[in-house]
């Protein structure tokens, strides 16, 4: 897949140049001058993250090792720049997510990061983390574990913590935190499981699971499990009814016609 996709990346590069020529250098730079999406995504995220002391040239090394070394990867990259061009109606082509959506620029960052830390580099895989959330205002441990097919919608003031683990094709917006309930050790952050939606400011705390196509209300904080295909939402969070299909796919946040079918089952 990320082969046809970078091939409508070049597209799309060509056709913006031709349209915008005040951007043709930054486009140029950026996406026509490589040979294909890892070297154009290390490129573009590498310059963001880049500091006085740590430059672009090396962190783009640490991304072309980390596509040799962490399998998977670069279908993993693919995989979530389609799923943010499939689920945001914001993002008109594949050409704006690469360049622009800092959502996804701050998964690959992670991406990054998990790779160094499973590989024992952990003091740079921290820089990483820290870098992430100065540039792009997303704060993900190093070593939590993520799936593929990934949005962060607007992105800014994400948080999740260490043991966290978020499944395939999971949606979340802006302000969710996944996080603990105090100062424990271990196990102790929420597990997503795959095609869960988690809507704008929710808090999900503690060492629970928020099931397979689980809907979190915006604004929820959830302290408890939340089953498979349920929509929960308030403070604390209540399950309300079933979740429409594929909540991470359709975006569906009207919670009121999952509350209305648990009332008519009450």
């Amino acid at each position: 897949m990320r082969h046809e996709i970078w091939q409508q990346l070049k597209q799309e590069a060509f056709e913006l140049v031709t349209k915008e020529p005040l951007l043709a250098s930054h486009v140029y730079s950026s996406v026509l001058n490589h040979d294909c999406l890892g070297s154009a995504l290390s490129f573009i995220v590498a310059n963001k993250l880049s500091d006085a002391v740590v430059s672009a040239f090396t962190i783009r090394e640490l991304f072309d090792q980390a596509f040799v070394n962490c399998d998977e990867m670069l279908t993993h990259v693919a995989h979530d720049i389609k799923a943010v061009l499939d689920r945001d109606p914001a993002a008109d082509t594949y050409l704006n997510v690469l360049l622009h959506l800092k959502g996804f620029h701050a998964i690959q960052t992670h991406r990054l990061a998990h790779c160094l830390w499973r590989q024992n580099r952990k003091e740079l895989a921290r820089f990483l983390q820290s870098r992430c959330s100065e540039v792009f205002g997303v704060d993900i441990h190093p070593a939590c574990r993520i799936g593929h097919g990934l949005m962060f919608d607007h992105a800014t003031g994400i948080v999740v913590g260490e043991t966290a683990e978020i499944g395939n094709n999971v949606s979340i917006l802006q302000g969710v935190t996944l996080g603990g309930t105090g100062n424990q050790q271990g196990d102790r952050h929420p597990k997503i499981r795959s095609g869960v939606m988690i809507g704008a400011g929710a808090k999900i705390l503690g060492n629970i699971e928020i099931g397979e196509d689980a809907r979190i209300g915006a604004g929820s904080v959830v302290l408890n499990s939340v089953p498979a295909h349920c929509t929960a939402v308030g403070v604390p969070a209540k399950i309300t009814g079933s979740s429409c299909e594929c909540p991470a796919e359709s975006m569906d946040q009207n919670f009121l016609q999952s509350t209305a079918i648990s009332d008519q089952n009450g």
